[in-house]
C-alpha cells in the first residue's frame, strides 16, 4: 500500500531555531557573533576581577578593623567615665561606632562571613570580656558586640562589613572599551565581507550582454585571487557566447544560398502539388534559420540604449498594426505617462507574445497596469493553456507543447525564448500563468524610471 509524502520537514535538514533567529546577511551574522563574544568575555573578566577584588578587600578589612575596634575600646577603658561620651564621635568610623551602656541585640551570626568577622573582633578585644555578640537585621549583616570595660561599665560596639563599591568611571571605561571593540569588529568584518558583496554585485550585473565591469584585482591575496578568477570567467563565457553566435551566423549564411537555389528549382517544377509541399518545407527552413540567428543575437543582450518613449502610443500603434492585418487585439489600461525603456526590444517582446496568443487563441487582450517605477504589460488569450509543469520549459529554445498549444503548427519554438532573452537583457521579468477562466497570461514586468 502506498503512503503519501510526509508534509512535515525533515528534522535533519530543517534549520535549527537559533539559526533562524540570526540576521540574514553574512556581515550581520559575523559582526553579531564577534561583538557578543567580546561582550561575554568582558563580563567574565569583570566578574573575575570583581570577585578577586572583594576577596582582597575582605581580607584587608578583616586584618585592620578588629585592631581599630580593640584600640578604640582600650582608649575608652583608660578614659575617666565622665569623659568617655565626648570621645565617641572621635572614635566613630564608617563601619563601626560605640554606644555606652545598654545591651547587644540580635541573635547568633548566620552567615559564614559574619561569624568570621565576629570571631576576629572578639579575638582582638582580649583581655576585655565580651558579653554577647548578636547579628541585627539592619544594617544587613550588622553586629552588636557588648564589651565589659575594666571598671565594669559596658560598651556596645556596632560594627558592619562595608563593601567596596566599584567607581562609576570603571563602568564607563568598560562601556567605552566594549564600544571600541564593537567598532573594531565592525570594521574588520566589513573589510572581510566587502569583497564578497562586490563579487555578488558583479555577478548580478553580469547579464546576457556579458559586459559587466571587471573587478579590481587588488587587496589581500585571497580577494585578489577571487577577483582574477571572476574576471577570467567573464572573459571565457564571453568568448564562448561570441563563438556560439558566429557559428549560428555562419550556418545561417551558408544555408541561405542552397535554400534560394531550392526555391528556384521548386518554381520550375511541373507538379503543382509537390511544388507547394516543397515550398512549405523551404519556408519553414528559412523561418527556422532566421529565428535561430535572432535568438543568438539576443544572447548578447540589448545594445539598444534606453530612450524616453510614449508607452501608450507604442501599444496603440501595435494594436492598430494587428487590426490592419485582420487580427483583433483589445487594449486595456494605460501607462499614463512617458517612460524610459528600450522601445525596439519592448515592441519585439510584445509582438512575439501577441503572435503566440493569436496562434493558439481567438480572443487576445493587451492589458497595461502602471505602478510605482514599474509597468506590467500582460498578453491574455483564450487558448488551451500550458500544463503547469511546463510553464518554465516553454521559455527555453526549441521547446514546443504540441499536444496542448498547437492547432495547426507548433512553429519553431523560439518565439517565447527570444522574448524571454530580450526581457532579461532589458532588466524585465517575463512569466507565464494559466488563467482561471482558461487560456494563458504572459506577464511582462518592466522596471522603468519616469521620463524627465
Amino acid at each position: 500500500m502506498s503512503t503519501s509524502a510526509n508534509p512535515v520537514a525533515n528534522p535533519a535538514t530543517a534549520a535549527p531555531r537559533w539559526r533562524r533567529l540570526l540576521p540574514g546577511s553574512l556581515f550581520s551574522r559575523v559582526t553579531l557573533i564577534i561583538v557578543v563574544g567580546l561582550a561575554i568575555a568582558q563580563l567574565l573578566t569583570f566578574a573575575a576581577i570583581r570577585y578577586e577584588r572583594n576577596m582582597a578587600l575582605r581580607e584587608l578589612m578583616m586584618i585592620g578593623i578588629e585592631r581599630d575596634i580593640a584600640s578604640s575600646v582600650a582608649i575608652l577603658d583608660r578614659l575617666p567615665a565622665t569623659e568617655r561620651a565626648g570621645w565617641l564621635d572621635r572614635l566613630e568610623r564608617r563601619n563601626y561606632r560605640f554606644v555606652l551602656g545598654g545591651h547587644a541585640q540580635g541573635g547568633e551570626p548566620g552567615s559564614q562571613a559574619s561569624r568570621q568577622f565576629a570571631a576576629a573582633i572578639v579575638d582582638a578585644l582580649r583581655p576585655f570580656q565580651v558579653v554577647k555578640v548578636g547579628e541585627v537585621a539592619w544594617p544587613p549583616e550588622g553586629l552588636q558586640i557588648e564589651v565589659r570595660l575594666g571598671d565594669g561599665a559596658s560598651v556596645v560596639v556596632h560594627a558592619m562589613r562595608v563593601g567596596m563599591p566599584v567607581s562609576g568611571w570603571v563602568m564607563w571605561l568598560l562601556a567605552v572599551q566594549l564600544l571600541v571593540l564593537a567598532v573594531c569588529a565592525w570594521v574588520a568584518v566589513r573589510l572581510v565581507t566587502r569583497p564578497l558583496a562586490q563579487l555578488s554585485e558583479a555577478a548580478d550585473q553580469l547579464g546576457p550582454d556579458l559586459k559587466s565591469h571587471a573587478l579590481a584585482e587588488e587587496g589581500p591575496t585571497e580577494v585578489a585571487h577571487a577577483a582574477r578568477a571572476f574576471n577570467a570567467m567573464q572573459q571565457r563565457i564571453a568568448g564562448y557566447m561570441a563563438e556560439r553566435v558566429e557559428i549560428l551566423a555562419a550556418i545561417s549564411h551558408d544555408l541561405q544560398t542552397p535554400i534560394t537555389r531550392m526555391r528556384l528549382r521548386t518554381d520550375l517544377m511541373d507538379d503543382t502539388h509537390d511544388r507547394e509541399k516543397f515550398r512549405q518545407d523551404l519556408d519553414a527552413m528559412h523561418s527556422l534559420v532566421r529565428e535561430g540567428v535572432t535568438y543568438a543575437r539576443t544572447l548578447h543582450g540589448a545594445t539598444e540604449p534606453p530612450l524616453r518613449i510614449d508607452a501608450d502610443a507604442l501599444f496603440e500603434s501595435m494594436v492598430a498594426d494587428y487590426e490592419d492585418t485582420g487580427h483583433q487585439v483589445r487594449l486595456e489600461g494605460r501607462a499614463g505617462a512617458p517612460i524610459v525603456s528600450r522601445p525596439n526590444a519592448l515592441r519585439r517582446i510584445l509582438m512575439n507574445l501577441i503572435d503566440n496568443a493569436l496562434k493558439f487563441g481567438t480572443d487576445v487582450t493587451l492589458r497595461v497596469q502602471a505602478g510605482d517605477q514599474r509597468l506590467v504589460v500582460s498578453v491574455l488569450d483564450n487558448g488551451p493553456g500550458i500544463p503547469p509543469d511546463e510553464l518554465d520549459a516553454v521559455l527555453k529554445p526549441f521547446y514546443r507543447v504540441e499536444s496542448s498549444r498547437n492547432r495547426s503548427t507548433g512553429g519553431t519554438g523560439l518565439g517565447l525564448a527570444i522574448a524571454h532573452q530580450l526581457a532579461m537583457a532589458m532588466g524585465a521579468e517575463l512569466t507565464l500563468h494559466n488563467r482561471a477562466e482558461g487560456g494563458l497570461e504572459a506577464r511582462l514586468a518592466v522596471l522603468t524610471a519616469p521620463a524627465a
